[in-house]
């Protein structure tokens, strides 16, 4: 059994609020990550960057907690980027075809400067 803790912060950072997720996002961790959105989603966000840098491992509660954050940005009219996705996280979007429907750039200073308007 995975003893490891999420540890999730928050900050507005060049525009944009930036979630950062470091750990395992699981089905103990994916409460803490589900939150955090949530929070940030309250501020009214023109961006939300959740970067996924310390991230070694996802499961499918946290894709769907991703997925929900999405939807939200959708209704809400905020962008959502997803950026530091390691190769075995990236490996589970790619299967799962979400590589399709978020927006994914390498590392959090690419997900900074882009000027995405959607």
């Amino acid at each position: 059994m995975s003893t490891s803790m999420l540890e999730v912060s928050s900050a507005n950072q060049g525009g944009a609020w930036v979630v950062s997720a470091r750990g395992e996002v699981d089905l103990m961790g994916t409460p803490t990550l589900k939150a955090e959105l949530r929070a940030v989603q309250a501020k009214a966000p023109k961006r939300i960057v959740v970067d996924l840098s310390g991230v070694a491992y996802m499961d499918s509660s946290g894709l769907a907690t991703l997925v929900e954050c999405m939807q939200a940005a959708r209704k809400q009219g905020f962008s959502l980027v997803l950026c530091g996705l390691q190769p075995r996280v990236k490996a589970i979007f790619d299967i799962a075809k979400l590589t399709l429907v978020f927006t994914i750039v390498p590392t959090l200073a690419a997900a900074l400067g882009n000027d995405l308007a959607s």
